[in-house]
């Protein structure tokens, strides 16, 4: 009983193509933006800082602020 030899398929000619930093620059500084004002809102808007009136946002992301460790009590 004779076994056939597998064959690797070559990868060396295979190369991702670069992308420039002037194409990915505006899109990490538009999710840095969404971040930051999402770590606004989940954890740092409340007290004398708060951009919207009254307790519902809080309560609306109390879970969150606990799971990512910002105190609230």
């Amino acid at each position: 009983m004779t076994q056939a030899a597998a064959e690797r398929p070559s990868i060396t000619g295979v190369v991702p193509a670069p992308i420039p930093l002037r194409e990915i620059a505006p899109w990490a500084l538009f999710g840095g933006v969404i971040l930051l004002a999402l770590l606004y809102l989940v954890g740092l808007d409340q007290g004398a800082t708060s951009v919207f009136p009254g307790e519902m946002l809080h309560e609306f992301v109390h879970d969150g602020r606990h799971l990512l460790g910002f105190p609230c009590h």
